[in-house]
């Protein structure tokens, strides 16, 4: 089995904004390297993750699409804001079945970690009084919540269920990856709109914001993972002879080999 090349790292802004992460099967991502630094990059981000679900949810200025139908769903089932993630969560898992998507390690921690990290900081966090605290929620959240998102993705451990329902679209449709999400994104915030959830600018701010910080953060903090080299033949076969006048072709190594 090849291994995927590692991402090249670069400063170059043009570079960095078409940075993309290698695709990987759950075996792959377990046998990859550097797991002391993956593993705990994954659990703080997700924790993360869900701290900052919370800190838009309590800005009352909109949420991020899912969010507004984490809220209705838990508003019209008389659940926890924690519980309705992760049954949405186990719910869009569900969906992945005729989309073809494999689950790794991160997929299982976000459905398992993401909820119950939004509950304890709800415990905690305090409703802003006035509307410049709500504001700094807002904004605070936003970025909080593509460094995190960023930071859990780096680790390369696997997306969590929603990314997944993205890519199986995009695989299946061919329909370029902006019209899928933003088709996505409407569809899940009319959904949480019907069932009570808060649409509001904020959720207008985060749709058109999270994909360029994201970008800017998964290359600061995506985990470089070394490419297993390949085992060399015993005894490599010289190559035939050609004809005179034609030429030899020699398989190039590389991500593209």
């Amino acid at each position: 089995m090849t291994s995927p090349a590692p991402a090249a790292h670069t400063s170059d802004p043009a570079r960095r904004n078409s940075f993309v992460l290698p695709r990987m099967n759950a075996v792959a991502q377990v046998r990859a390297g550097k797991k002391t630094r993956r593993i705990p990059q994954l659990l703080l981000g997700l924790v993360g993750y869900g701290a900052a679900v919370m800190l838009l949810v309590r800005s009352g200025l909109g949420a991020a699409s899912w969010n507004v139908l984490t809220e209705g769903t838990a508003n019209a089932l008389g659940i926890s804001f924690g519980w309705a993630t992760n049954l949405i969560a186990l719910l869009v898992l569900v969906a992945w079945i005729p989309l073809r998507e494999l689950p790794g390690l991160g997929t299982l921690l976000n459905v398992a970690i993401v909820g119950f990290a939004a509950d304890a900081t709800a415990t905690v966090l305090p409703d802003p009084q006035g509307p410049l605290a709500a504001i700094g929620y807002l904004l605070l959240g936003l970025v909080a919540l593509a460094f995190f998102d960023a930071l859990y993705l780096g680790a390369q451990f696997g997306s969590g269920p929603r990314d997944g329902i993205m890519t199986g679209l995009v695989r299946l449709t061919r329909l370029p990856v902006a019209l899928v999400r933003t088709g996505i994104e409407v569809t899940v915030a009319v959904g949480g709109w019907l069932l009570g959830g808060t649409v509001g600018a904020g959720t207008v701010l985060i749709a058109l914001c999270m994909g360029p910080l994201v970008g800017y953060f998964l290359p600061l903090v995506a985990v470089r993972l070394p490419a297993e080299p390949s085992p060399a033949p015993a005894s490599a076969p010289a190559p035939a002879s050609a004809p005179e006048g034609t030429s030899v072709d020699f398989p190039k190594s590389g991500p593209g080999a």
